[in-house]
């Protein structure tokens, strides 16, 4: 990345995200594997490149288009948790902010490497042309536009599940450029683009489902449908020219694939599908066996794309040449009469569709008359959340889990969170405190460290510091005292501290004491040791008071119940 530091501390942003290794790189931004320091789970951090942060009127909509599009929750979309900016010192010693967000990690593997690993079967195919359409059916109900759909910004989880990420970034980077050049120099290849997008126009729904059609069709044909030496050699493909059919490059492509591909890319919008469902309906009758004919797939191909894609392809190449070639010259004073007939035929259908649109078109950055917005019921009880939720037609399911902070009973929050978008009739998962939730000290004086710590945590408890301490007549490894009492109620997760037997005692010199004095010591309840006598007739002593010359053990530390041999000098 960019004008990364380097630091031998993990770098944490806003004091919160732990940021960790690189999984993945791409032109406007690098993701890194995180860690959410506050609510201990991990995360994807995606933290844009230098270029776009220094833009501030990018960062500002960059972070509304990721506020946005954390509101959707749905099973098919790689959820954003969070989008803020923090910043960093270069080496030139100038601070340079640093805007990221937090997502959703999915374990899995993005469409793009699926491709390129060879051909996908079609089974594979619909089943992940179907998950992307699922989430733009969700999306487009809450009248978010993607804008950029592209196996790039596809995940495949380890389950075969599809996710889409990336909702709202590429409004807020081509509401921030100015040309499609600049602006594919930053969402990436053109090559899925639609053609309003490649014309500059605005867009609404149906430019993401001509993205899809771009992604079906690479899937069953192994390569996009335009292909060129600069992103404005492909955007000019998909404005003036005509694809082949993804069968013509692949034998074994179905007629109904043909059929489903060709009208996802009709240059048209009002020739496309007009939805993500309508679109999936379509997919799915291919499943079913309805397959057209090979004359209802020609007219099919005839009324998107002319009567014949390759000589329409060749047409649009001479009106190209034509129109830079400045040795023409006219032949005549005016335009024929069928042409301007056929203009004013054009100009016809032109005005009935603008109509149409105006009047059918729901602007994209709306939400849907029949959406439901989740209320915020956080801190109410369960019932005053369900007539709140009902008041919205939607329906409360109960989750009771535990939380120190939130009053038992009380609600916690929703998934999804307040101010989600959904139908009527959706469930809110509505997640409701039990409050501290307890444990019961269990009985672990007397057994191993190992066998105490194993207790524990069967109880929701966690093993805290072990002290060691001499006990003589205690096994080494063996619990002697904990700071919480058995039979406590305490909270889950509370730590428990214990004594643990060292299996030693701390062995006195005694040499030089009597013999008395010495076997009074070390038989003593504090060591407990077993004491033998040696009489050593060559060395000086008193029998009457025999004095402890050697000692078998060191001074030092002995195991406990060690046996220890004590000579006294009896000689005269």
């Amino acid at each position: 990345m960019q004008g990364e530091t380097v630091t031998a501390e993990p770098r944490v942003l806003s004091g919160r995200y732990r940021v960790d290794e690189v999984i993945g790189r791409g032109g406007m931004a690098t993701v890194y594997r995180g860690y959410d320091l506050t609510l201990g789970r991990q995360v994807a951090i995606k933290i844009l490149k230098h270029d776009l942060a220094n833009d501030n009127s990018f960062r500002t909509r960059f972070r509304l288009e990721a506020q946005a599009a954390s509101r959707m929750a749905h099973p098919t979309i790689v959820r954003v948790y969070d989008a803020g900016e923090d910043s960093e010192v270069g080496p030139d010693g100038i601070a340079r902010p640093i805007p990221y967000i937090v997502m959703e990690l999915v374990h899995g593997r993005l469409l793009k490497d699926i491709i390129s690993a060879g051909p996908v079967p079609v089974d594979d195919t619909v089943r992940y042309v179907d998950g992307i359409l699922e989430a733009l059916e969700y999306s487009h109900r809450a009248g978010v536009v993607h804008r950029d759909i592209k196996p790039g910004n596809v995940m495949v989880t380890d389950a075969g599940q599809v996710k889409v990420m990336d909702f709202g970034i590429a409004r807020a980077v081509s509401d921030s450029s100015s040309t499609v050049a600049e602006t594919t120099a930053i969402i990436g290849t053109a090559a899925y683009f639609s053609p309003e997008q490649a014309k500059g126009e605005p867009v609404d729904a149906r430019a993401d489902l001509y993205s899809t059609g771009v992604v079906l069709y690479e899937l069953l044909a192994g390569r996009p449908p335009f292909r060129g030496e600069s992103p404005v050699a492909v955007a000019y493909q998909h404005v003036s020219e005509a694809p082949v059919s993804p069968s013509e490059l692949v034998s074994t492509v179905s007629r109904g694939l043909d059929a489903v591909a060709l009208r996802a890319l009709a240059k048209d919008p009002f020739q496309r599908y007009q939805d993500a469902a309508t679109f999936r309906e379509a997919l799915d009758a291919t499943i079913d066996g309805r397959v057209p004919s090979k004359r209802q797939l020609g007219a099919l191909t005839s009324e998107l794309y002319g009567p014949n894609p390759r000589q329409a392809a060749e047409t649009a190449r001479s009106l190209r040449q034509l129109s830079t070639d400045t040795t023409m010259k006219r032949t005549q004073t005016g335009p024929p009469v069928a042409w301007i007939w056929a203009g004013v035929a054009i100009l016809a259908v032109l005005l009935v569709s603008v109509l149409f649109w105006v009047v059918t078109i729901r602007p994209a950055g709306g939400v849907p008359a029949n959406a439901r917005i989740v209320p915020d019921v956080s801190g109410m009880t369960f019932e005053r959340a369900s007539e709140a939720l009902a008041d919205e037609d939607l329906l409360a399911f109960r989750d009771d889990q535990p939380d120190a902070d939130v009053p038992a009973g009380n609600v916690i929050s929703t998934d999804p969170v307040a101010g989600s978008s959904l139908s009527p009739q959706q469930e809110v998962r509505v997640l409701v405190s039990r409050g501290r939730e307890t444990s019961v000290i269990p009985t672990i004086i007397g057994l191993s460290q190992d066998a105490a710590k194993g207790a524990l945590e069967n109880s929701g408890l966690v093993l805290g510091a072990i002290t060691p301490r001499n006990d003589p007549d205690t096994a080494a490894g063996t619990v002697l005292t904990a700071d919480q009492q058995a039979g406590t109620e305490v909270a889950k997760g509370t730590v428990v501290n214990l004594v643990v037997a060292t299996g030693r005692v701390v062995l006195p010199d005694v040499t030089g004491y009597t013999l008395d004095a010495a076997k009074r010591q070390l038989e003593s309840p504090e060591l407990g040791l077993t004491v033998e006598v040696a009489e050593d007739p060559n060395c000086k002593g008193s029998a009457e008071a025999p004095i402890v010359a050697t000692q078998s053990i060191a001074p030092g530390e002995a195991p406990i119940r060690s046996t220890i041999t004590l000579t006294s000098c009896v000689g005269a």
